[in-house]
């Protein structure tokens, strides 16, 4: 298991477009994946999962990753997120 904590940088935070280049990103790995909001937890891979948490810009989330590819999910996603998603 491998994870990071980032800063999501945009002011719109993780909804709509954001959101599906986030999911559209995790779904490129193997690993399971999960977004960790203050103590919520949900599948990275999933639209209506990583919207229910409502991540809004200047908030603090949790990149955590499990199998084969762990390392590269989880650094992908968090660069993904510090790019502001205009990568």
């Amino acid at each position: 298991m491998y994870m990071k904590d980032v800063l999501v940088q945009n002011q719109v935070g993780l909804h709509a477009r954001p959101a599906t280049f986030f999911i559209q990103k995790a779904n490129e790995y193997r690993s399971s994946i999960w977004v960790e909001k203050e103590e919520r937890r949900v599948n990275a891979k999933s639209l209506l999962g990583v919207l229910s948490l409502g991540i809004i810009g200047g908030v603090e989330i949790k990149i955590i990753a499990d199998g084969v590819d762990e390392q590269a999910a989880v650094d992908g996603l968090v660069a993904l997120v510090e790019s502001g998603f205009t990568d």
